[in-house]
């Protein structure tokens, strides 16, 4: 006999069945094919077709827009943060903004289930652990079900990195093999044009910053991102002190990785680290959010470069 719950959403209470699913081989790594694979993981990767791709269109634009290897590098980064990122990251931050105003609906959602779980343990005779397993499993449903109906999975909200983490691997490994060499084009050699492509105190763009500069620069820019997002958040919960540290370490990982490779890798890591900073900001303009069609929220804030500034210098100033 099942337990149909008062209230306005009348279900039954069976079990939830999991399917196990089996992961497909990435797409490209099926492109590269089996002679690739043979020679190594990153032989296939530096092999595959995103990255022959990348290649072509560093090529396609160079060629097109006529600039030093330095500028076609810089419009590079900023045309795919400007074209691909930024849309992304307005459609994440439209799904963040309806899943935090769905908020006060679940809490009452979950105070009405409570009760009527509590009613159906009396009625059978539950233990406290069919009875908590009973409220997580319809909670989740119910949870799921507002999610399809406002069409705000917080999964959707992770599209921008599945996209911009591969995205931005496959440029830096095209740019590897543009500037060893690897890559090669009839008429001319992209290794010698980007050897003398570079500017100021990296004229050489297929050797190691000596300066350091380039490196360093990455390794700031990255922090100052990572340092807004925690502005950003009060009361972070131990999962995300976690992860806000973790990519801490990352950036600043990032400073001797980046003095590893050419110059023309770091060039393209610090053009799109500086435009992520960019867009970070510009995401927080109530115009702009208007603009985009992003909801409004009860966290947002009228003056938000204000209140950045005022939490920037109360945890980095006062302290000191």
């Amino acid at each position: 006999m099942l337990c149909y719950l008062r209230g306005p959403w009348r279900w039954p209470l069976p079990a939830l069945s999991l399917r196990a699913q089996r992961p497909a081989l990435p797409w490209w790594a099926v492109a590269a094919g089996p002679s690739a694979a043979a020679g190594g993981w990153y032989e296939a990767l530096a092999a595959s077709a995103p990255v022959r791709a990348a290649e072509g269109a560093l090529l396609g634009a160079h060629a097109a827009l006529g600039l030093p290897w330095w500028g076609s590098i810089v419009l590079a980064a900023a045309g795919l943060r400007g074209s691909v990122t930024l849309p992304l990251a307005i459609y994440q931050h439209r799904v963040l903004a309806k899943v935090e105003n769905l908020q006060p609906e679940i809490k009452n959602i979950a105070k009405s289930l409570n009760q009527e779980v509590a009613v159906c343990a009396r009625q059978l005779g539950w233990s406290k652990r069919v009875t908590r397993l009973t409220y997580l499993k319809n909670m989740r449903r119910l949870v799921s079900e507002l999610y399809v109906r406002d069409n705000c999975h917080p999964f959707k909200a992770t599209v921008l990195i599945w996209i911009q983490l591969p995205m931005w691997i496959f440029m830096s490994i095209a740019l590897r093999n543009l500037s060893t060499g690897a890559t090669h084009s009839e008429g001319f050699s992209v290794q010698e044009q980007l050897a003398t492509g570079g500017v100021l105190w990296f004229p050489d763009l297929t050797a190691l910053d000596s300066t350091w500069i380039l490196p360093v620069s990455v390794g700031v820019v990255n922090l100052l991102i990572v340092e807004i997002f925690a502005l950003q958040r009060h009361g972070m919960s131990r999962f995300q002190m976690y992860i806000t540290y973790f990519v801490r370490a990352v950036s600043v990982l990032m400073i001797p990785i980046a003095a590893t490779v050419p110059s023309s890798i770091a060039l393209y890591w610090f053009c799109s680290s500086l435009m992520g900073l960019a867009q970070n900001l510009l995401l927080r303009s109530p115009r702009f959010r208007q603009l985009c069609r992003i909801p409004s929220t009860k966290s947002d804030s009228d003056t938000p470069y204000k209140d950045l500034f005022a939490a920037f210098y109360a945890k980095f100033i006062l302290r000191k």
